[in-house]
């Protein structure tokens, strides 16, 4: 039983780590609608400067969250879009903003029309 408990706390540490990252979460939301030239990725993500999406970019890359495709051109075409993996934290931000919408005092929630 031990070994189980274990296995899960890593497996949400490495989940919490890789959502804790500065930017992640909105990256991996924004590629949800499908795949985007780093501009257009930039550009919705309205929040990092390009060094830091960029260095995002490679980390999700790496952990294969999302797959980097090249267009040789010319021009050249970089685009990026969400793995399996990566598509799976849809359901995962759906979620967090619902337990998040718990955690949030009625006084600051934003008034629905």
């Amino acid at each position: 039983m031990r070994r189980g408990a274990d296995s899960q706390c890593r497996a949400f540490q490495e989940a919490i780590t890789i959502l804790g990252r500065p930017w992640t979460a909105l990256i991996l939301n924004v590629l949800q609608a499908g795949p985007l030239r780093f501009s257009e990725l930039s550009e919705q993500a309205r929040g990092p400067g390009d060094k830091v999406l960029s260095a995002r970019l490679k980390e999700l890359e790496l952990r294969g969250l999302i797959r980097r495709s090249v267009d040789p051109g010319p021009p050249v075409k970089v685009s990026y879009e969400l793995s399996e993996s990566g598509r799976a934290f849809e359901a995962v931000a759906v979620a967090i903003e619902s337990w998040g919408r718990t955690l949030v005092p009625e006084a600051v929630r934003p008034k629905r029309r």
